[in-house]
Formats: C-alpha cells, structure tokens, sequence
C-alpha cells in the first residue's frame, strides 16, 4: 500500500532564492516522516486564496516568508503568543475544525541558534540590537524572556526604537536610541536586525562597541562573512556568527510544531555551508571578471554579490 505524502509549502514573494524545501526535505528524510515540501510563489494581495487553496487541496501546513507575514498574521484565527508578540506569523497549519493557527518561529530559532548551537548563556548579559524594523520585533521578546542585563535597540530614528521599547515594556526594560548614542558603550552581545548586510553595508556605529569577550550575531547569512561580521572582528569581537542556524533552527521549529518530531539541526547546517561555499566556487570560476569583479569578503558589486551568495529567507 502507498502512503500519500503530506503536503507542505512555503509561499513568498520572491521565492525561487527559498532554501527552505532542501531544509525541510533533510529533515523529512533524516525523520522518516512521509510528505513533501515545496515553494510557492504568491501575487500581491494573492494569500488569503493561495492559502485557502492549499487547504482545500489537503495541505497540512506552511511557512510565510517576505512579503507577506504581517498578512498572515491577520489571517490567522488562532494565534500563539510568540505570533501576537512578533506581530507577524511565518508558520501556520489547520486543526481540526479546519481553522488557521499562526505562530512565528524566527525568535526561537535565533534563541536556540545563540544558546544551544553555540552554547552562549545570555542572562545577565548587556544586549544591543540593530534596527527596529519587523525582524527586530519577531525576536524581541524571546530575548527579554532571558533575563538579560541590559538591552538597548538602536536605530536611525530613535523614533520607532521606542515605539517597540514601549511595545515590549512589560517583559523588561529596553532603551532606545539612535546610533550615535552609543559612544562610549560596551555590549557582551551586538544582534544586527537590519537588511544592510544584503548590500555590503553597514549601520552608521561609533568604534570599540564590544566588551571582553563580546560576541557580534548577524541575522543575515552567506557563504563569506557579512559586512557586519568583519566590522565586528575587526573591532576586537570574541566571535562573529551569521544568521544561517537561525534560518536552520526557525524551520526546525516549524518542523516540530507540524510533525511532532524535532530534527538534528547540526547536519543540515553543515551541509549547506558546504553547498552554499561550493556554489561560490564553481561561479567564481565560470564568471569573467569584467561581469563581477574578483571574489573576496568584501563584495561590492552585483556580480560579487551574487557570488558571496548572501540572501535571508526568515
């Protein structure tokens, strides 16, 4: 008798660039679990029927990626907690009444990423986030939850840091300010919440930021190390991490909520490491030079950029 896989999507606009099918497919195959997973691309203002088609199909379940999480978050007739604090949802299923329940992993893929991966304590800790944008929001409360010592967002308009400083007031004290601001100041951790990595840029921050043994996290990835990651090595960082066991550990935990059955992240992070470097490779050696210019850690045009292979899918 053949079992009818079950069937999973992520829907985005853009999504071709989506690593998450290869994901979930390494974790469907290294958990026996029978179904398949595929991207879909979406119209604008196209959700509410791509999803409500998805369901009368039989789909199980599915992630949400750019553009539309803040849609799916108002679409969603159940939300958990971690999705109203995140004001956006980027994993949904339906239960038994056919409802739609959102939740949003991207906090506690970061959580695990930081404290399980890397085995990086953060109670006690001075804490200084970037940006004040959606991602910033998605993790924000996640992160007071740890007991932090200190947590600052800073940002270009002090503005809308304080509006999520005010928005998350409840779950512990967090200062706005702009990044000027913060001359002066020592962080035992520096998250980057902003999309400047994507274009080898950096936010405008004063020197000698890191304390003794002060890590640097940037939530974007690629096969070379972000801007963001060599400014933090450069300005005396005790480690510098990327956002890739983010992505990894973000769709481990949607993994988990669908199947009930939570996968060994470490061998899916290797792997594509090794796919994104090996990419890189074979590119630098089928591209001319006048198209892209030599490949090194700083790219900063088209062709290198798209060689360094950086992209975000959170």
């Amino acid at each position: 008798m053949t079992l009818i896989p079950d069937r999973y999507v992520v829907m985005g606009n853009p999504i071709a660039h989506s690593k998450s099918p290869h994901i979930h497919t390494l974790f469907a195959q290294q958990t026996q679990q029978i179904m398949t997973y595929e991207a879909h691309w979406v119209a604008e203002r196209g959700l509410f029927q791509a999803i409500k088609h998805f369901q009368e199909e039989g789909g199980r379940g599915l992630n949400i990626t750019l553009p539309f999480k803040t849609d799916a978050w108002q679409l969603a007739q159940q939300r958990s907690s971690r999705a109203e604090n995140a004001g956006a949802v980027n994993t949904l299923w339906f239960d038994s009444q056919g409802q739609w329940v959102g939740d949003n992993t991207d906090g506690v893929g970061l959580l695990r990423d930081i404290t399980v991966n890397y085995q990086r304590t953060l109670a006690d800790k001075s804490l200084l986030i970037l940006g004040a944008g959606g991602a910033v929001r998605g993790v924000l409360g996640i992160l007071l939850a740890q007991q932090l010592g200190r947590c600052v967002i800073a940002n270009r308009t002090v503005e809308k840091a304080q509006l999520l400083a005010d928005l998350f007031k409840n779950y512990g004290t967090v200062e706005a300010m702009r990044y000027e601001d913060l001359t002066g100041q020592k962080f035992d951790l520096i998250i980057n919440g902003t999309s400047a990595s994507l274009q080898g840029e950096l936010p405008p921050l004063p020197p000698h930021l890191f304390s003794a043994n002060g890590w640097a996290y940037d939530m974007m990835y690629g096969a070379l190390p972000t801007a963001f990651m060599q400014w933090a090595l450069q300005q005396g960082a005790a480690r510098a991490l990327d956002g890739l066991g983010m992505l990894v550990e973000q769709a481990a935990e949607s993994f988990y909520l669908w199947r009930g059955v939570r996968p060994q992240t470490e061998p899916v992070m290797i792997q594509l490491r090794q796919e994104m470097r090996a990419k890189i490779t074979q590119q630098a050696l089928e591209l001319a030079p006048e198209f892209g210019g030599p490949v090194g850690l700083n790219p900063v045009r088209y062709g290198d950029w798209e060689k360094a292979g950086r992209c975000i899918d959170f």
